[in-house]
């Protein structure tokens, strides 16, 4: 057995190799970003002898492998050796490719890989081997047996799924990051047009081309090639055939090399970005394609449950499918992703691209996106139940990593005329998301579009009506909240849906009470929450009344009563474990407190208030609960940090809508604060602390609450506002329900 040294000069391919034992290429151009996936992967080299590195194809495996390589040349004594097994097609010659590779030649007549095992048995070494995938089953018994014979041999697999052999340590490779994304396309953008450079005039269109090729370094490269004819712009406009856009970038410019520079020319199954996902779906097995295929209806995250309903059926039945989702996991089609809404699944949208091509071959593509559909309407419709109840947080957290998925389902519905009734139950089932998770003007966008629509399902129109209405109230539109509230409650009492009728009379008293039209709120609101009892219902809507009239009870200078009513809801919530009403009974328990004044017992209430607000991102909540402790802050004694809350505040209301809604009632507490803080800080100084508080953000001004900021404890203030024999504080108002 001998050394290979290979063949004549003259004959070698065109690769730059770098001295030392092993065979790496030099690096024709610049390796961009990876900073903490090179760590990683160079300390998971150094503590296993087998590390997969994992990703889809063009996500930049071969090189950061090689990159890690040059890193650790130093520690292998007879070096580090890649070994490229993407054209190697047949089992039987892979044996004989790693030889080569390695620069081996045996003419004893002995099987390839028993001399394999006998020349590397006493060297140390690492061994790169790239593009096996589609070998996996004749690769992974050769690593073992390699790794059992050869002490100081390591291995670092580069490929689209891991050996799967015991000890092997599995590194997922990911797109770049927005930033890097962009660098690396700057950087090979300059080596196809001289002097490019992303600026004011470019950077933009620079960023949305990163972000919709999904940071993949192929696509980014290929794209970059493009620019020897387009603008930036242009390639960006273009991106919605991007199979047929991002082709050999190499052929265009003899400047710009791939991710893969192993002699300076794009390996053949890299040329394009459709040939580099297409061998991804040549490894696939048939139903791996379909599922596939089918998975592309999918927008964002997807669970489980989801993939099963929506692309189950005779030829791939929903107790196979968990199998073969997790093979595309393993063949890195398919990412797997920890979320506050436990384990779920997406496809890159390249990936995803593919996969619609596929369905739409197949003729399938309208029955899926129905399925699709059908799902997430029976979502909502459970998360709708399970609002008032003890998993609230985890409706919130499921609504709004589906959020993708739930706008293509009513996009769907929208399309089909004859199903529009779909749209107009699934936007109006969804009010607790859009009220109490701060989407007020999403809600409204798709409330309107699903209403402007023909439907002859009438309590699905009612539905749509009444929540238009509420989220018109809480956006301080009263013209449109009466218009849609008075719409809902003629035709409900027309087509005798009493449910309907309660729900608009519930949101007119709503509509009185930010209108500052006491008598009139308190009328409507008790007969809402008598229709309510006679129908049955009990849910967050009829707490949020009970909240709701509690205010008009205390604007109208009845405070006992209206503490009464807030004790009640707060009860029916510990009950229930419901939270996101509770927070408005607390608000105007922490008035009471305020009143009496019990300044610690309001400081306690209104934390506990914007916990849950900010938790829910209820902006309305939060931003009514600041105001009031700004209030309990000054008659504390801190007048400073009252201004800075006001100032917080200030920046939030726009976001939800009028301040204060425009109300003279909700308007009080806001103006004693205000007064006193003047009073005690001057203009100049209150100015300047409003102004400190206008830089802080919600988290941050949630945290400075929180973080139990010394607070002088005083009990000066509180009471009636002076002159008057009403409340200073004004309730929380608003249908209660709110967000902004």
């Amino acid at each position: 057995m001998r050394r290979s040294r290979g063949p004549d000069p003259a004959f070698r391919d065109h690769r730059v190799l770098l001295p030392g034992p092993g065979n790496l290429p030099a690096e024709l151009n610049r390796f961009i970003g990876r900073v903490d996936e090179l760590a990683a992967l160079t300390g998971s080299v150094a503590d296993a002898r087998l590390v997969a590195l994992t990703g889809m194809g063009g996500v930049g495996k071969t090189r950061l492998a090689v990159q890690a390589g040059r890193a650790l040349r130093d520690r292998f004594r007879d070096g580090v050796w890649l070994v490229e097994l993407s054209d190697v097609r047949e089992p039987h010659l892979l044996d004989h490719a790693v030889a080569e590779a390695l620069e081996l030649a045996d003419h004893s007549g002995r099987p390839t890989r028993d001399a394999l095992c006998d020349d590397l048995a006493g060297r140390e070494l690492l061994l790169i081997l790239d593009g096996y995938e589609h070998l996996v089953d004749a690769c992974a018994p050769l690593v073992a047996r390699l790794l059992r014979r050869a002490p100081g041999l390591r291995v670092l697999a580069a490929g689209r799924r891991p050996l799967g052999l015991p000890g092997e340590r599995n590194l997922p490779l990911l797109p770049l990051p927005d930033a890097d994304a962009g660098e690396l396309f700057a950087d090979r953008a300059g080596c196809v047009v001289a002097g490019f450079a992303v600026d004011g005039s470019n950077s933009a269109a620079v960023a949305e081309l990163c972000h919709r090729l999904d940071g993949i370094p192929l696509a980014l490269e290929l794209a970059a090639g493009r620019l020897r004819v387009l603008s930036v712009q242009q390639v960006v406009h273009r991106l919605d055939d991007r199979f047929r856009l991002l082709v050999d970038s190499y052929r265009l410019s003899p400047k710009l090399s791939t991710p893969l520079e192993q002699g300076g020319a794009p390996l053949p199954r890299h040329q394009t970005l459709r040939t580099a996902i297409g061998w991804s779906h040549e490894l696939c097995t048939p139903a791996e394609r379909l599922l596939w295929a089918r998975l592309s209806v999918f927008g964002g995250q997807f669970d489980l449950e989801a993939a099963e309903y929506v692309c189950s059926g005779r030829d791939l039945p929903a107790e196979d499918l968990m199998d073969v989702l997790s093979e595309l996991v393993a063949q890195s089609v398919v990412v797997r992703e920890e979320t506050r809404a436990g384990v779920r699944y997406r496809m890159l949208d390249t990936v995803r691209a593919y996969g619609a091509d596929w369905l739409a071959a197949l003729g399938d593509t309208e029955r899926l996106r129905r399925r699709h559909r059908d799902w997430y309407v029976g979502l909502a419709t459970w998360c709708e139940l399970d609002w008032f109840g003890p998993r609230q947080d985890e409706v919130a957290a499921r609504i709004d990593v589906e959020l993708p998925n739930v706008r293509l389902a009513l996009e769907h519905s929208l399309e089909v005329p004859e199903e529009a009734y779909l749209g107009q139950f699934l936007a109006g089932t969804l009010w607790f998301f859009w009220v109490g998770c701060g989407r007020l003007s999403e809600g409204r966008h798709w409330l309107e579009r699903s209403l402007a629509m023909p439907a002859d399902h009438h309590d699905a129109r009612l539905k749509a009506l009444w929540v238009t209405g509420y989220v018109a109230v809480l956006q301080g539109d009263p013209a449109g909240a009466r218009r849609a509230l008075e719409q809902c409650r003629a035709e409900a009492r027309y087509a005798g849906n009493a449910r309907a009728a309660a729900y608009a009379q519930h949101r007119l008293g709503c509509l009185a009470l930010t209108g500052d039209d006491v008598p009139r709120a308190e009328t409507l609101l008790r007969a809402a929450l008598t229709a309510y009892r006679e129908v049955g219902e009990l849910n967050s809507n009829v707490l949020m009344a009970q909240v709701e009239l509690a205010m008009a009870v205390a604007f109208g200078g009845d405070l006992a009563a209206a503490e009464e009513l807030c004790v009640e809801v707060r009860e029916v919530c510990a009950d229930h474990g419901e939270r996101w009403a509770r927070a408005y009974a607390l608000y105007v328990l922490a008035y009471a407190a305020w009143t009496r004044r019990d300044l610690a017992g309001a400081r306690q209430l209104l934390t506990e208030c914007l916990v849950i607000d900010h938790a829910f991102h209820d902006l309305l909540g939060a931003v009514l609960a600041v105001e009031l402790l700004a209030l309990v802050t000054v008659d504390e004694g801190d007048a400073t940090e009252a201004a800075v809350l006001q100032g917080v505040a200030a920046r939030i209301w726009p976001a939800v809508g009028p301040q204060l809604f425009g109300s003279r009632s909700f308007n009080r507490p806001h103006e004693l604060c205000a007064g006193l803080a003047r009073e005690q800080l001057g203009d100049a100084g209150y100015e300047a602390a409003v102004r400190r508080g206008g830089a802080l953000d919600l988290d941050a001004a949630v945290t400075r609450v929180l973080g139990g900021l010394p607070r002088p404890r005083g009990s000066a203030g509180g009471g009636a506002a002076p002159g008057t024999g009403e409340p200073a504080v004004s309730p929380a108002a608003n249908g209660g329900e709110t967000t902004g």
